[in-house]
């Protein structure tokens, strides 16, 4: 379930940060305050799942996505990308090889501890931080990233297969 999306631009400039109010078929058994920060208010007055869904589909449309694990935020928000139009630093496969984690998904804080030495996530996740993280490890490789597929060669990792629906 989406408990709270945040979209920001290129730069890391708040673009849509909204919390989401919980779906009646799909009620909110514990909020894990302490590992998310969440508190039942913070859901009770957001919009509902359907007007936040559309209005992040409205603004990823023709553009790039870049995130950590985009398969989990596209399949919780039911919403579909195009694969070239994605940037997953999680699948990023230089960035895999650098921390020698094989075929194990390396968690958004030891990439950004290891590659940038930065530590985030410290006391509880946060949505804004995490989006902004991932954007400065894109950056960081930019060029080699677009160069890679300029030249016809992909360089992630594919999604899990069970989440193959959400990229076309």
């Amino acid at each position: 379930m989406v408990a709270r999306v945040s979209v920001t631009d290129y730069e890391g400039t708040v673009v849509f940060d909204s919390f989401v109010r919980p779906t009646c078929v799909h009620p909110v058994s514990d909020y894990r305050t302490p590992e998310t920060g969440l508190q039942p208010a913070h859901l009770a007055a957001a919009p509902p799942f359907a007007q936040v869904q559309a209005h992040v589909c409205a603004l990823l449309r023709g553009k790039i996505a870049v995130g950590h694990a985009l398969w989990d935020f596209l399949a919780a928000t039911g919403l579909r990308h195009a694969t070239r139009a994605t940037r997953d630093v999680a699948a990023y496969v230089p960035f895999r090889r650098r921390l020698r984690c094989g075929r194990q998904l390396p968690p958004l804080p030891v990439l950004v501890n290891r590659l940038m030495g930065r530590n985030i996530a410290l006391g509880h996740e946060h949505p804004l931080e995490n989006a902004r993280a991932a954007l400065d490890l894109f950056r960081s490789v930019e060029q080699t990233w677009e160069a890679s597929i300029d030249a016809g060669s992909w360089p992630c990792t594919l999604p899990p297969v069970a989440y193959a629906e959400y990229f076309t």
